[in-house]
């Protein structure tokens, strides 16, 4: 069985698609519409065509490159590190050899001697002691060197009192290997130029 129904149209509508008058009018309004269309459409772009070829853009030359500065002398810095490393060196063994001596038996062997002394005592007053200076941050230099093996003892250093302050002179040599030290130098030039001898403290 088929669904499809019969398409029915008018025959009064069908004759009037054939009418002469109806046709014109509707080929009236086509031309009209179409001529509309036409009309509203923009104008193409004129085609611009070239002969020859295109002019070359700017040129800009690439700069020149500079050269690498030149390299700086490091031998002064080389020179100036060394130096440096140098003086810390030695000023370290300074300050290293100059603690040795303080704490020698030697040097507390002076000091017990010249502090029993009772005319360096009148000379440069009570409480004898070595004197401070600041460049060895508050201890006192000991000039000289203590040589015990080779028998060699010469030691110089600033000694001062409640009354004044002199330079204490050391010096004792060892003639022979086994020999005992003899004293050659022993005494304290005070700073208004007064000299005290010191006599070597006797064993009892």
């Amino acid at each position: 069985m088929s669904l499809r129904a019969p398409l029915r149209v008018p025959l009064r509508a069908y004759r009037g698609l054939h009418r002469p008058s109806t046709l014109s009018s509707l080929r009236a309004n086509y031309a009209t519409t179409s001529q509309t269309q036409t009309d509203n459409h923009k104008p193409l772009p004129e085609v611009e065509t070239f002969d020859k070829t295109s002019r070359p853009g700017l040129y800009y030359a690439r700069p020149s490159p500079r050269d690498l500065p030149p390299l700086k002398n490091k031998w002064p810095a080389i020179l100036a590190l060394a130096a440096f490393g140098v003086s810390a060196w030695a000023g370290f063994m300074v300050f290293v050899g100059n603690q040795e001596r303080l704490s020698s038996s030697v040097m507390q062997q002076i000091m017990a001697t010249i502090r029993g002394n009772a005319e360096l005592r009148e000379v440069i007053g009570e409480a004898v002691r070595p004197e401070p200076v600041w460049w060895m941050n508050g201890d006192p230099w000991v000039d000289g060197a203590i040589h015990i093996p080779g028998g060699n003892i010469d030691l110089s250093f600033r000694v001062k009192g409640h009354k004044g302050a002199g330079t204490l002179y050391f010096t004792s040599i060892r003639r022979a290997k086994g020999e005992p030290f003899q004293i050659l130098r022993f005494k304290v030039i005070a700073d208004d130029g007064r000299e005290v001898n010191i006599a070597p403290v006797k064993p009892t």
